[in-house]
């Protein structure tokens, strides 16, 4: 493959786009595109609002951008990574990878016309099948051409973890996988020139859109026993974290945690499996089983501080909205539904946030984010998302926040046992 030749459009940059095309075009002449034309411009004006691609990067990079498809020359690559979200009742929202491989379809025509036979790669987390069975069909009959001889499918499943800069896009092992074994060999070409960690070969596109989903499938039934044991423990008045520290010394203790789970990945892939699992007459019952437990941990939470409270409402200053700490992606916040249930009991919530935008935060949640909030004091505060900037005020600093006779909260054992109640 050659670096100077090869093209390469990436459809969708945000957190596993930007990332991925950036790196691309270290190697290969890249196009990013995003329908979201506030997007292209703050790109382009070297400014990052994932925070995932610092400024510096984002000027020396090469990378072409547009919001525009008839913009976007025509190339040997497609890669697709736009959300696959779910809906109000936790069925797979396949709207916008649809809609992408619309677009996508009139993009490989121009390159057919242009005498080129491109591969389209799919990074959305889907169930196996959506690549092949959904995704294809709509390439085909939007473009006019046959899938497996005037364009060819591959799937190489994301792994951007948010905030993470020790597991990213050029150092990970990366999954792929191809329609035939020459496709295979072209897509794995492509991300072997991106990444020191290799490439992994999965069987097939199935199989490498199965890893996806139980990846994090795996990770939300683990953190769901440990929300289930902080239940248990609550009853018999034991701090999971002393119980968790004690049983860590084991070699083959697996040293997850219990907590909110929100985001974009694992409080929401699991249904995609547990949905095509039951198309097909099966009953996940682990899967949903840990669904339910980690879904009804934000109420659980707000019924056990209520108590902790003597059953009195009062004031709460929320510290943390984004989904984990030190990134503004608000993408399902559990943080959310707790703040939604401490006002079900009566509790008057101020809620602050560094890093989350505020006009995100008014549009999804319908939650106002209070910049003045640390110059107040409170009968709760409630360390719900251990940003940086929280942890370096110091336990005194919390203190001043709490009025005579307040609680300290502390949702993630963040504060090393000064808190006056957590899990």
């Amino acid at each position: 493959m050659s670096n100077n030749t090869t093209a390469v459009t990436v459809i969708g940059l945000g957190y596993v786009g930007l990332p991925l095309a950036v790196a691309l075009a270290r190697k290969f002449t890249t196009v990013g595109l995003d329908v979201d034309a506030r997007r292209i411009d703050e790109l382009a004006a070297n400014h990052d609002r994932t925070g995932e691609i610092d400024p510096p990067r984002l000027e020396a990079s090469t990378l072409a951008l547009t919001c525009d498809p008839a913009e976007c020359p025509p190339s040997d690559f497609y890669i697709v990574t736009v959300p696959t979200p779910i809906d109000g009742e936790n069925r797979p929202d396949l709207a916008i990878v649809k809609a992408a491989s619309r677009t996508v379809g009139e993009m490989v025509a121009r390159a057919s016309a242009d005498g080129r036979t491109p591969v389209v790669v799919y990074e959305s987390t889907v169930y196996p099948g959506v690549t092949e069975d959904i995704c294809a069909p709509i390439l085909e009959e939007v473009s006019g051409l046959e899938c497996g001889k005037d364009f060819f499918l591959g799937y190489s499943p994301e792994r951007i973890n948010p905030g993470d800069r020790e597991h990213t896009i050029d150092k990970i092992t990366k999954v792929v996988s191809g329609q035939t074994p020459e496709v295979l060999d072209k897509v794995a070409d492509l991300y072997g020139a991106i990444t020191s960690g290799g490439v992994f070969r999965a069987a097939s596109i199935k199989a490498a859109e199965a890893a996806k989903v139980i990846e994090n499938a795996q990770r939300d039934i683990n953190i769901a026993f440990m929300n289930e044991i902080a239940q248990i423990f609550g009853r018999m008045g034991l701090s999971t974290w002393d119980v968790l520290e004690a049983a860590r010394t084991k070699w083959n203790f697996l040293p997850f945690s219990p907590g909110l789970v929100g985001g974009h990945c694992i409080g929401v892939d699991p249904y995609y499996l547990s949905h095509r699992a039951e198309e097909l007459g099966h009953d996940p019952k682990v899967i949903l089983a840990g669904r339910g437990v980690n879904d009804g941990m934000a109420d659980w939470m707000a019924q056990r501080l209520h108590v902790a409270r003597g059953d009195k409402a009062g004031s709460v200053l929320v510290m943390g909205l984004t989904f984990k700490e030190d990134v503004p992606d608000l993408r399902n916040s559990k943080v959310a539904d707790l703040v939604s249930s401490l006002v079900a009991l009566g509790h008057d919530i101020t809620v602050h946030d560094p890093h989350a935008d505020a006009a995100e935060a008014q549009h999804e949640y319908g939650l106002t984010l209070d910049d003045g909030a640390l110059d107040g004091t409170y009968d709760m505060v409630l360390l719900a998302v251990p940003h940086r900037e929280y942890l370096d005020l110091g336990a005194e600093r919390f203190r001043t926040l709490t009025n005579s006779g307040g609680i300290l909260a502390d949702l993630k054992g963040a504060l090393g046992g000064a808190a006056d109640w957590t899990l």
